[in-house]
């Protein structure tokens, strides 16, 4: 893979990674919403605290394709 071309694909991959920091934050103040209201029933909670979980584990993912931990 020339260097241009891993310039464009990590340009993509922060931009995914963006979204989904942006979707991961957006799930945390629904969750605090609904616990601060007492309006969200347990599952409704349990659901997206789940989901709240797998996008960080995406993100992670994501962050190590980016930054690679390379030991010198």
């Amino acid at each position: 893979m020339n260097k241009s071309a891993r310039m464009e694909q990590i340009e993509v991959l922060r931009f995914e990674l963006e979204v989904l920091k942006r979707e991961h934050r957006d799930l945390d103040e629904a969750i605090h919403a609904l616990e601060d209201r007492g309006t969200g029933d347990m599952l409704t909670l349990r659901r997206l605290k789940k989901q709240k979980l797998n996008l960080k584990d995406k993100i992670v993912v994501l962050e190590d394709r980016i930054f690679p931990d390379i030991i010198a």
